[in-house]
């Protein structure tokens, strides 16, 4: 009971933290159709501008400017550069995308180093919040939970709720009736890409002293949001929520579990193994395969249902 609690606590604040990267991706995606390669660099910039400003004047500050900052980087990004690159068609937007992770992983590396930074969880949250079953659940762990789940409550309400989010979701259909009725629709276009930039800025500046903050996070993080994305279905918010949270699950428990599949067949008397090349491959520690498993899943759903879990097929 006790690795199964701590498994699935474990595995909701890893999902809820991959959802709170992947879903600034999926907006960008949904609204403006560019699928930004860059996006997991966005948040490595989050973790690194919370770093410093949290060394000046506190973490607090940092969970608010850090995001800001790289939603201002966002939009920097989207006037002087996607817009630029919009009437060659998606392949320039792809490379131009493609092109700012080298810049941005260069820059980090030119300003920090390239040794992960010693950005700590902040002392008021450096506690247990609770005990269950032997094991402490650290407050930090509750806040990375209420975080996400205030985000996603304020992507919902901003979308259906509010008249910016008509216009946001009519003129992803409708630019041009958009413009008729007197709307910016460039203007609209850059608050999307900077507000998702900004969601990925919060994930960093939350995940960056959870995990560790080097110069590597982003290509650790940038393939694993992006199967997410596809696994959820593309420009699915609801789908990227339930594939954030079962890619969390599924991975946080391939780690925890000390066996492999032909153990979990054991107990109900079924042998699994043996000398074949299958045999082996069923008796191989799930903790050595899990980083594999996502991108197996991703497959698979591609296969069976190539628009995702919950992404609708274009006409």
């Amino acid at each position: 009971m006790q690795l199964l609690t701590d498994t699935l606590l474990s595995g909701l604040v890893y999902g809820m933290l991959l959802f709170m990267l992947a879903s600034g991706l999926t907006l960008i995606f949904s609204m403006m159709g560019v699928l930004n390669f860059a996006h997991a660099s966005i948040y490595m910039l989050g973790a690194y501008f919370a770093f410093t400003i949290s060394h000046y004047i506190g973490f607090w500050a940092a969970l608010v400017l850090a995001p800001l900052a790289c939603g201002l980087i966002g939009a920097a990004i989207e006037v002087w550069g996607l817009r630029r690159c919009h009437a060659n068609g998606h392949i320039a937007e792809l490379l131009f995308t493609f092109g700012l992770v080298f810049i941005f992983q260069r820059a980090v590396m030119m300003v920090w180093g390239t040794l992960a930074v010693p950005y700590q969880v902040p002392a008021s949250l450096n506690f247990p919040l609770f005990q269950l079953y032997g094991q402490n659940f650290p407050a930090y762990r509750a806040f990375m939970l209420l975080v996400t789940a205030l985000m996603l409550l304020s992507i919902w309400l901003l979308l259906k709720k509010t008249r910016i989010g008509l216009i946001i979701q009519a003129a992803l259909t409708h630019p041009d009736m958009v413009s008729a009725l007197g709307h910016d629709v460039p203007r609209v276009f850059t608050i999307v890409f900077a507000g998702g930039c900004l969601l990925a800025g919060l994930a960093g500046v939350i995940g960056g002293n959870y995990f560790s903050t080097d110069s590597g996070m982003a290509d650790a993080m940038g393939p694993i949001v992006f199967v997410v994305v596809v696994f959820g279905g593309l420009g699915s918010l609801a789908g990227c929520f339930v594939a954030s949270i079962f890619m969390g699950m599924v991975q946080t428990a391939a780690v925890m579990v000390n066996g492999s599949i032909a153990s979990l067949f054991a107990p109900f008397g079924i042998a699994l193994g043996g000398d074949s090349l299958l045999g082996e491959i069923l008796t191989i520690p799930l903790a050595r395969v899990s980083p594999l498993l996502p991108y197996v899943l991703m497959v698979l759903i591609l296969f069976f249902r190539p628009r995702g879990l919950m992404g609708a097929r274009d006409a």
